[in-house]
């Protein structure tokens, strides 16, 4: 295996990333690819298995908590897509917030963010082991974790182009089964779907059983905590743009197309669940909501087919989640904030040690979930689960300060604007903070919000100290700043 060493201090300043650039990192991944991961990067299995308690919580009305998070979503992404257009990076928001905030901010961002991913990847591999013993039940289930575990990896290892290959089908077979989902759903809603079951009663379930909002207004918000995370996984987009062959044109498509990607697939079947089913039925409570809309139909086997694909987005999201973690680690080895083997490539421009390092600790929390499921494993589920919106709200800060840095040294790349900046910017902020807010009065989420929070700032203080007590990166950060003196107006 043939390495090639991490770049120079100054090399691995964000914005050195992507084609052609010293990092190692191969421009392996198809248009195809891209075009699909973004699509599916917002279908995760939450979707399929989380939807029912949204809807036993906010009735319909949760489809209003659906499109309050998915705009908050949308305004990100918009954010987001801005910032990567302009500098296609594998460190995506923590590159821009080393950059824009400072390098507490990038390392704290950085690792926050891996540590999501590498507990994502427990959960997932025991959702997924659950499903395969179910089938196969002479096989424990913790070897099927092991298994899914193992595969994932090698393809991963193998090259970028194996994981864009994977994740086109595993995204391709969740758009698919949501698409006709919708379709088929949607005709049965009005009674024109031939053979269904259901007595296809048009809209009348969205207010028939005590109203549209039977729980109060307030529910909608309480229906917001119990969806936000579904959302999480949209930015991987823009970490694998620095691994395509036209990266710009890769975050701009798939920037302007997160509306409709939204609006289809989550509020389209959350709509079609409940027009088909009264929000308050048991079979909802019981089975999922989307089991019990297909089998209201009169699909034979719902349960099953709905197995296949939530199993299909559980891979999705292993193969998604050890690739981000994987990356999010080269770029802080890159940066000087992880180990430099991290920031290693073999001769296939794999960042082989990096994705070993985030298996190894998924495979250690899968353990861990096996040993102690309600004591240490909760700890880790619970102080990463507020992470999603703490890399949301970073996303904005940094994009205050980026635009202007963007303006000043490379404005012919201001491709993608963040629209009525910077008053929408801000107004996500507020969105964002209220949701935090909100969760401390809720009991599942305040456990969620302190412990990520007492998680956060002790990185962000670590951050901090190593900063102060590293005068290579003092050496580093003064040279930065004289050059962006020189190049002011």
């Amino acid at each position: 295996m043939s390495a090639q060493p991490a770049t120079s201090a100054e090399q691995q300043r964000p914005g050195d990333t992507g084609p052609g650039s010293p990092d190692g990192l191969k421009a392996g991944l198809k248009n195809r690819h891209l075009s699909m991961i973004a699509i599916g990067g917002v279908i995760g299995a939450g979707l399929f298995v989380g939807s029912s308690a949204g809807i036993a919580k906010a009735g319909p009305g949760i489809l209003i908590s659906y499109a309050l998070v998915g705009l908050m979503v949308v305004m990100v992404m918009r954010m987001l897509g801005e910032m990567a257009a302009a500098n296609p990076t594998s460190g995506s928001f923590s590159a821009y917030a080393d950059r824009a905030l400072g390098r507490w901010a990038g390392f704290s961002i950085g690792w926050l963010y891996w540590f999501f991913w590498v507990v994502v990847l427990a959960v997932e591999a025991t959702a997924g082991a659950v499903i395969l013993e179910g089938w196969v039940p002479a096989v424990p289930q913790w070897a099927w974790a092991l298994i899914v575990m193992i595969v994932l990896t090698a393809t991963n290892l193998v090259s970028v182009a194996s994981y864009g290959e994977f994740e086109f089908w595993f995204a391709g077979i969740k758009v698919v089964a949501i698409a006709a989902f919708i379709v088929i759903g949607g005709l049965a809603v009005f009674g024109i779907l031939p053979g269904s079951d259901n007595p296809g009663n048009g809209l009348a379930h969205l207010t028939d059983h005590s109203g549209f909002l039977p729980n109060g207004p307030g529910a909608i918000l309480s229906g917001v905590l119990l969806v936000v995370f579904s959302f999480m996984g949209s930015e991987i987009v823009t970490l694998a743009a620095g691994e395509s062959e036209d990266p710009q044109r890769a975050v701009t498509k798939a920037t302007n197309s997160v509306i409709w990607r939204i609006a289809v697939f989550y509020l389209g079947s959350i709509f079609v669940v409940v027009t088909l089913l009264p929000w308050d039925s048991k079979a909802i409570a019981d089975k999922g909501s989307y089991v019990a809309a297909l089998e209201s139909i009169g699909i034979p086997h719902a349960g099953q087919v709905m197995n296949v694909i939530v199993l299909t987005a559980v891979l999705s999201c292993l193969n998604s989640g050890l690739y981000t973690a994987s990356r999010m680690a080269f770029s802080l080895g890159q940066r000087s904030d992880a180990p430099a083997a991290f920031a290693r490539t073999n001769s296939r421009g794999v960042p082989q040690t990096a994705i070993l390092g985030s298996v190894v600790f998924g495979f250690i929390a899968v353990w861990f979930n096996y040993q102690w499921p309600d004591t240490v494993f909760d700890f880790l589920l619970n102080s990463s689960g507020a992470v999603a919106l703490f890399v949301w709200l970073v996303i904005c800060f940094t994009q205050l300060r980026m635009r202007g840095i963007i303006l000043r040294e490379n404005p012919e790349k201001l491709v993608v604007r963040m629209w009525l900046f910077p008053y929408l910017t801000w107004a996500t902020i507020a969105m964002i903070s209220f949701v935090l807010v909100y969760m401390l009065t809720d009991k599942d989420g305040r456990e969620q919000v302190i412990l990520s929070a007492l998680v956060a700032a002790l990185v962000v203080a670590f951050a901090l100290v190593r900063d102060k007590l590293s005068p290579q990166r003092q050496q580093v950060d003064g040279a930065e700043s004289r050059a962006k003196e020189s190049v002011a107006p």
